[in-house]
């Protein structure tokens, strides 16, 4: 079974003056085909020296600024990886809760 990451822009803030992004929330989620598993982020963004128009960025373009904000590709596989793990629990738990007795009168 094969997982499938999709990094989303849920939302951005910006600077109404000149469009300046600051702050990009986001979220990752997981599938494998039975189950999901998702997380969701923000993070801040320094000033570029030239911006790109607001009405110009693509969701593309953003997730790109999110990876390497948090840390390029090695951040990027940890957090796939957590995701993954989240899967592997649900197909094969390794924990478990309740009772060995009936709870009938």
């Amino acid at each position: 079974m094969s997982t499938t990451f999709e990094w989303k822009i849920a939302n951005l803030e910006r600077e109404t003056a000149d469009g300046y992004v600051y702050n990009a929330h986001y979220t990752i989620s997981a599938d494998d085909g039975t189950y999901r598993s998702s997380a969701y982020g923000s993070i801040g963004f320094e000033r570029p020296e030239s911006l790109i128009p607001f009405d110009d960025l693509t969701e593309e373009l953003v997730v790109s600024w999110v990876k390497e904000a948090i840390g390029g590709e090695e951040k990027v596989t940890e957090i796939e990886t957590a995701l993954q793990a989240q899967l592997d629990e649900k197909h094969a738990p390794t924990k478990a809760s309740g009772v060995p007795w009936s709870s009938a009168s």
